[in-house]
């Protein structure tokens, strides 16, 4: 077995990287991130990282540099002779732009895996995927977690009582079935069309909503259009409490306005996006899924089973 694994953080989330290390009962790693004044990262690892097994924790959602961060980290720490090097990758961006869907577009979810690899990780640990088959985009192993595990435990606890679990839309089918399973809860149906990027309009309800409490379950949260449009329509066909279980909770533009004016209970997220202050409105509460990413790094450093988490 490798010598004890170090983890460090970049600074798009080092919340959650804290939260994983606590649990893990080990000190983040020391690492130190500059950027010049003409925002140039500049990145050196301040301990001997030769010969080690190294995680690097840190989700790709906006800004850019994100991204960045990333891949310097890497290359720095492959360049420093660690014998392997995991990205830790709690939110995977650029997921959704994971095929040609028009002429002349670029497949960003192969490019942005391209880049991971050859910077220098040796596998890639994230959670929730927008789409499973973007684990085939990379040439290195990928290990993939599932907040429903976290999410689904919660809402059983919570003991909502006539629940019916929700998709937001058809691609979203196969996440509600196993809330719905996990719940054992019947399962409903929102068929939507998107006139264009970021807009939703909401056709047509399957399955039975009528005087039930819902639970719509979804991977992203962005702006959330799709989200309170749903939302609505639920309301209108005679729902009565609507809570909303999401692992990536991004809220960009309008959607804090949006959420806070949705007749929505409650909605319930993960922490694999660190929130601003300001979006932590009364109606979001935040569920770290650092235990589960600590118990899935301790089984990679182990050469241990993944998978058996979620048995």
């Amino acid at each position: 077995m490798l010598p004890n694994p170090i983890l460090f953080s970049g600074n798009a989330n080092n919340g959650i990287a804290v939260k994983i290390a606590q649990y893990m009962e080990v000190p983040l790693g020391d690492v130190e991130i500059r950027h010049f004044s003409d925002d140039e990262i500049w990145i050196k690892y301040k301990q001997n990282i030769r010969g080690a097994d190294v995680f690097i924790i840190q989700p790709t959602n906006s800004p850019a540099q994100n991204i960045l961060e990333l891949l310097i980290m890497l290359d720095a720490a492959h360049r420093a002779s660690a014998e392997r090097i995991t990205a830790v990758i709690p939110y995977f961006g650029y997921a959704r732009q994971d095929r040609k869907d028009q002429p002349r577009v670029s497949i960003t979810a192969k490019l942005v895996a391209n880049l991971i690899a050859t910077a220098g990780a040796d596998r890639v640990l994230t959670m929730d995927l927008h789409a499973p088959q973007i684990q085939g985009f990379f040439d290195i192993p990928v290990d993939h977690l599932y907040s429903s595990t976290i999410l689904s435990d919660h809402f059983k606890a919570m003991k909502v009582p006539e629940l019916t679990v929700v998709s937001p839309d058809i691609g979203g089918i196969t996440l509600a079935r196993a809330y719905a399973k996990r719940l054992h809860a019947p399962l409903a149906i929102i068929d939507k069309r998107r006139p264009k990027h970021n807009e939703a309009e909401i056709m047509n309800i399957i399955g039975e909503v009528d005087g039930r409490n819902i639970l719509i379950v979804d991977d992203i949260v962005d702006t959330a259009g799709t989200l309170c449009n749903a939302a609505a329509a639920l309301k209108e066909n005679g729902a009565r409490k609507i809570y909303v279980a999401c692992t990536h909770a991004l809220f960009s533009g309008q959607a804090i306005e949006r959420i806070a004016k949705a007749p929505i209970t409650k909605i319930k997220v993960t922490d694999t996006v660190e929130l601003a202050k300001e979006k932590l409105i009364d109606k979001i509460e935040v569920l770290t899924a650092s235990h589960l990413f600590g118990e899935a790094i301790k089984r990679t450093h182990g050469d241990e089973s993944i998978s058996s988490l979620f048995d």
